[in-house]
């Protein structure tokens, strides 16, 4: 598919969204060493977050070798600020969005990063044995070292929304040229 029609599809699909260059995304070590400290408690449990998912130097060497990033998000409501349930509802949402957005790209060479960490399968083989599930598997933003704070910050799109909402970020990285 044509980029063009891609991005027209955009507003119908996401939140609100940008398209930058790799070399303007924020690859940051303390987003790395945040996840060394477990905040998450995925540190070293999966093959999409550290350290299964591969050093930051790597993945930025492969990340900069595409040509652009579209930054994406999703915006969802919630009872309170609290509504645990309703940000894993939400975060479930995030990834059929995402979903829809990687078809768009169909038959483009992608990498697609999303939010948090990955959880297709119940318990995930890392250290013990392959990824059940490459193609499908997303790491998330964070995971690889990226800002998404900066990261919202270069595109001018809203980390955070109005009060009781949830925002969530993904990330596809494309070698097509951008008209």
């Amino acid at each position: 598919m044509d980029v063009r029609k891609i991005i027209a599809r955009l507003p119908e699909i996401v939140y609100e969204w940008c398209i930058i260059v790799t070399k303007e995304i924020p690859f940051r070590e303390y987003v790395v060493d945040a996840c060394k400290q477990n905040r998450c408690g995925m540190y070293g449990k999966t093959w999409q977050c550290p350290p299964g998912v591969g050093a930051m130097e790597e993945l930025q060497k492969k990340y900069l070798s595409y040509r652009n990033a579209l930054v994406f998000t999703t915006c969802h409501k919630l009872e309170d600020s609290f509504d645990i349930e309703g940000m894993s509802q939400a975060r479930e949402k995030h990834e059929r969005t995402t979903d829809l957005v990687i078809e768009l790209f169909e038959g483009i060479n992608i990498r697609a990063l999303s939010a948090e960490g990955c959880g297709l399968c119940a318990q995930c083989t890392y250290p013990y044995a392959p990824c059940r599930y490459p193609q499908k598997a997303r790491p998330s933003v964070e995971s690889n070292g990226i800002s998404v704070v900066e990261l919202a910050q270069e595109c001018g799109v809203a980390y955070k929304n109005e009060k009781n909402t949830v925002t969530y970020f993904s990330l596809i990285l494309f070698d097509k040229q951008v008209d």
